[in-house]
């Protein structure tokens, strides 16, 4: 039995490879600091490089930000995500998403619209399936609004977070101390 002792680097400016260090420069200037989980991915540039371009892309989908934050944190609650969770609800917390919302994906309850339930489950759906829906849940996503262009846009959703959620899990990725009280 072996023992893994290497730890995954944290990357600042200085350290990065040099691919990284605009995207870090970049997340420093929107953040005011360099998330620790932005400086785990500067080991990859290309990765990190694709989480940023999924992250601004997923932002800019057709999702308002309680959907955003369904989405989301649906998919970090269910990865079990010790670093998204609580970077995500300080992330909700500042997009102006109801506390109502935040504490229903967090504790695994209902949320206060059938709209965003349905979103949620359709999300949990696609993760714990590997992005096959029954003919009912894709029904139930249409009933409740959503079209086919939402149905992609939570697989852009999950292709970002499947980046952030295995790195974090793979890294042990520190929380940083900005979002350590959502913990």
């Amino acid at each position: 039995m072996s023992t893994v002792t290497e730890t995954f680097k944290i990357h600042t400016l200085e350290s990065a490879p040099a691919e990284s260090k605009p995207v870090l420069e970049n997340s420093k200037n929107a953040y005011g600091y360099i998330p620790n989980l932005h400086g785990v991915l500067a080991e990859a540039p290309e990765l990190l490089q694709a989480y940023a371009n999924l992250h601004e892309l997923f932002v800019n989908s057709s999702f308002n930000n309680d959907e955003l934050t369904v989405v989301w944190q649906t998919i970090n609650v269910e990865h079990n995500c010790h670093y998204c969770v609580p970077a995500h609800t300080a992330i909700a917390k500042s997009m102006g998403v109801d506390d109502a919302i935040i504490d229903a994906l967090r504790n695994k309850t209902t949320l206060p619209s059938e709209k965003l339930q349905v979103l949620h489950e359709t999300t949990l759906a696609l993760t714990k399936n590997r992005g096959v829906l029954s003919d009912n849940q894709k029904e139930a996503f249409f009933a409740a609004g959503y079209g086919q262009r939402q149905l992609l846009e939570i697989i852009l959703g999950l292709s970002q977070k499947i980046i952030s959620n295995y790195t974090n899990s793979i890294a042990e990725t520190p929380v940083d101390k900005a979002f350590q009280k959502f913990v």
